[in-house]
C-alpha cells in the first residue's frame, strides 16, 4: 500500500518521465559520438568525445528531472533564469487520450524499479571498493629497492610529482593503480623478476600514465554515472569506449617514451598469459580488449573501427524501440572485417615486388609509415631514385625493366610450390638481369645432376667474370643456387676439388634431410586473436645436423618465439660434399594454421 501511495505522487511521475525521455536523449548522443569515432582515430579525441557524451547524458538526466518535477516543488517562476519548452505528459483535448493515459499510468511505476536498481549497483560498487582496500593491505610486500628507484626515475620522465608506492601482491593478477590522492601501483608477484627489464619499465610507464591522467578518479566518477543510468544500453557502450580509449592513450604514452611497440606488445602478451581472472577493480595495464590493443600497437596503420557507426545505429534503434514500447531491449553490435597486414597491397609490394632490391633502411622507413598517402609517396620516391634517365619523368625505365624481369621469371621458372620470382634463378635474374652466357646441362654430366652455370662478365660492385651455378638434385625441375656462403659466386678459377666450409641450399632440398621435426606449440594469445600464417627463418645447419644461428625473415610477432623454439629442436642429416660434412645455410618455414586446431 505504501508503494502504491508513493507511485501516485507527482514525484514518482517526474522520475518515470525522466527515465523515459532519457532513452531518446541517450540514443541521440550515441549517434553523435559514433559519428565522431568514425571521423577520427586519435585516442585522445575519442576519449574526450566519449567522456563529454557521458557528462551530457548525466546533465540531460538532471535537466529533464528538474523540468518534470511538479511546479509546487520548483522555485518561484519569477526567479527562473530561463524557461523550458512545454513537454506534454498528459492527454489534452482533441488527442487520442487512451494511449497517452495508459502510458501515463505505467510511467510512475518505473521509479521504484529504477531506485532499486540504483541501490543494487551502488552496493555492488561499495563491495568492489572494499575489495580494493583489502588489496592495499593483504598479501603485499615492498618491491626491490632497485625498482623503487626506477619508478622514481620514470615518474620524473612523465612529470608525475606525487609520491607513488610500488608493491608486489600475491592477490593481484595484473599490474594496477589504486587510489588518486595516494596512488599505489600493485605488481603481481613474479612479474618484476620474471619479465625483462625493458618490458617491466614499459608496464610501469603505462601505470604512471594512468596516474598522470587522473584515470583512477575519472573511473570512480564513471562508475557513479553507470550506477545512476544502469538501465540505458548507451551508457554501457559509451563507458566501454571510454575504457578502451583510456588504455590506448596510455599505450601511446608508453610507445612514445620507449619507442619500441613490439617489446611492449610482448609485455602485454606475457601479462595476459599470467592472468587467472577477468575481474579488474581498478585501472590496469591489461584493461580493455587486449587483442585489439596488441594489433593496434603492431599495425598502427590499420583501418579505423568500421563497426563504430554500426554499433551507434544499433544503440539508437534499440533505445528508440525501448522508449516506444516501454520494454527493455538488448544492444546489438557488429563489426566489419579488418584488412590484415598480410593482405595489404602495400605489404605485397614490400615483400614480393621489391623484396630483392629494397635496402634495410628503406624497409624500416616504409614499415614506420602510418597512412596510405605516405606509403604512396614513398613508393613514388623509391622508383624515382632508381630512374637512370630522368628522375621524376612519367616513364621510369628501371621500374619497367624490374617488372619485366619478374614477369619473365614467373613465366620460365615457376615450380609447383612457388612462383618464378621466388626461385633461385628468378632471384638472380631479377637482381642482375639476363646473364651474358648460359651453360646448361639439362641431363647432367660427369656424375652431376642437371645443372646450369650463368656467367656475367661484369656486375657492378660485385666483380668481373662472375658465375652462378644452379643444380637440380631431385631431378624435378627445381634448380637451386649452389654457392659458398659469404664467398664470391663460382668463377672460372674455382678448383674442382675444393670443399667450401659452408654452402647455401634451397629449402625444398634440405627439407628432405629432416630427421627430427617437433611441431611448434600454438601460442594461446595468437590463437585467441585468430592469428595464423608462416614464420620464415634463415638458419645454419651444423656439420652434426643441428640448427644454430636462427635469423628471422618474416612472421607475426606473436608467433615468432614459438616457431623459433620449435626450429631449435630440429635435426637434419649432415650434408656431405666429397665425403666431408659441411655447414648448410637454408630457409625454413613454420606454418601456424587454425584449421588444424
Amino acid at each position: 500500500m505504501a508503494l502504491e501511495t508513493w507511485v501516485e505522487t507527482p514525484l514518482a511521475g517526474a522520475v518515470g518521465w525522466t527515465l523515459l525521455h532519457s532513452l531518446w536523449e541517450g540514443a541521440l548522443l550515441t549517434a553523435v559520438l559514433g559519428t565522431v569515432l568514425l571521423a577520427t582515430r586519435s585516442p585522445r579525441i575519442r576519449y574526450a568525445a566519449a567522456s563529454m557524451a557521458m557528462l551530457l547524458m548525466l546533465a540531460g538526466f538532471g535537466i529533464t528531472f528538474v523540468r518534470m518535477m511538479p511546479e509546487s516543488m520548483h522555485a518561484a517562476k519569477t526567479i527562473r533564469p530561463f524557461a523550458f519548452p512545454p513537454w506534454r505528459t498528459a492527454p489534452e483535448a482533441g488527442m487520442p487520450g487512451s494511449a497517452i493515459s495508459g502510458l501515463a499510468a505505467i510511467v510512475p511505476w518505473l521509479a521504484p524499479f529504477w531506485i532499486a536498481g540504483v541501490w543494487i549497483f551502488y552496493l555492488r560498487q561499495v563491495a568492489g571498493w572494499i575489495s580494493v582496500c583489502r588489496l592495499r593491505r593483504r598479501g603485499v610486500c615492498s618491491a626491490p629497492e632497485g625498482w623503487q628507484k626506477d619508478l622514481g626515475r620514470l615518474s620524473a620522465r612523465l612529470g608525475v610529482s606525487r609520491p607513488i608506492l610500488l608493491l608486489e601482491s600475491c592477490m593481484a593478477d595484473a599490474p594496477m593503480v589504486l587510489g588518486h590522492f595516494r596512488p599505489l601501483i600493485l605488481m603481481p608477484v613474479g612479474v618484476l623478476a620474471g619479465l625483462p627489464a625493458e618490458q617491466v619499465e614499459a608496464i610501469l610507464l603505462h601505470e604512471l600514465a594512468h596516474i598522470r591522467r587522473c584515470d583512477y578518479l575519472v573511473n570512480v566518477l564513471q562508475r557513479l554515472v553507470e550506477g545512476l543510468l544502469f538501465y540505458h544500453p548507451a551508457v554501457w557502450w559509451i563507458s566501454r569506449v571510454i575504457r578502451t580509449e583510456r588504455e590506448n592513450c596510455c599505450d601511446d604514452v608508453v610507445v612514445g617514451e620507449s619507442g619500441n611497440a613490439h617489446e611492449y606488445a610482448r609485455a602485454l602478451a606475457a601479462l595476459e598469459q599470467n592472468r587467472w581472472s577477468g575481474w579488474e577493480p581498478a585501472v590496469a595495464a591489461t584493461g580493455g580488449s587486449l587483442v585489439k590493443r596488441i594489433r593496434r600497437l603492431l599495425y598502427p596503420a590499420g583501418p579505423s573501427g568500421a563497426w563504430t557507426p554500426l554499433a551507434a545505429c544499433a544503440v539508437f534503434i534499440v533505445t528508440i524501440a525501448a522508449a516506444l514500447s516501454a520494454w527493455p531491449a538488448q544492444q546489438n553490435s557488429s563489426g566489419a572485417p579488418e584488412q590484415t597486414a598480410e593482405t595489404s597491397p602495400y605489404m605485397k609490394w614490400l615483400n614480393e615486388d621489391v623484396v630483392y632490391i629494397i635496402s634495410d633502411a628503406e624497409r624500416a622507413a616504409f614499415v614506420k609509415l602510418t597512412t596510405d598517402p605516405e606509403r604512396d609517396h614513398f613508393i613514388e620516391q623509391f622508383w624515382q631514385r632508381r630512374d637512370p634517365v630522368q628522375p621524376g619523368s612519367a616513364d621510369n625505365e628501371f621500374r619497367e625493366e624490374h617488372y619485366r624481369r619478374i614477369a619473365y621469371a614467373n613465366e620460365h621458372w615457376a615450380v609447383s610450390n612457388a612462383p618464378g620470382w621466388r626461385t633461385d634463378r628468378g632471384h638472380i635474374y631479377i637482381v642482375y638481369g639476363p646473364p651474358d652466357e648460359i651453360d646448361a646441362h639439362p641431363s647432367g654430366d660427369n656424375g652431376m645432376p642437371p645443372h646450369e652455370e650463368w656467367r656475367y662478365r661484369h656486375i657492378e660492385r660485385v666483380g668481373n667474370d662472375i658465375v652462378f651455378r644452379f643444380i637440380d638434385p631431385q631431378l624435378n625441375g627445381e634448380y637451386h643456387l649452389f654457392n659458398p656462403l659469404g664467398r664470391q659466386p663460382f668463377s672460372s678459377e674455382n678448383q674442382a676439388g675444393e670443399v667450401p666450409e659452408r654452402v647455401r641450399v634451397g629449402a625444398k632440398v634440405e627439407e628432405q634431410n629432416l630427421i627430427t621435426q617437433p611441431a611448434p606449440i600454438y601460442p594461446p594469445l595468437a590463437m585467441q586473436a585468430r592469428i595464423q600464417g608462416l614464420v620464415r627463418f634463415t638458419i645454419v645447419i651444423g656439420k652434426d645436423g643441428r640448427v644454430s644461428n636462427i635469423e628471422l625473415v618474416s612472421g607475426h610477432p606473436l608467433l615468432v618465439d614459438a616457431a623459433r623454439d620449435a626450429v631449435r629442436q630440429w635435426v637434419y642429416k649432415p650434408l656431405m660434399l666429397n665425403g666431408q660434412p659441411v655447414q648448410v645455410v637454408t630457409q625454413v618455414d613454420v606454418n601456424f594454421s587454425l584449421s588444424k586446431k
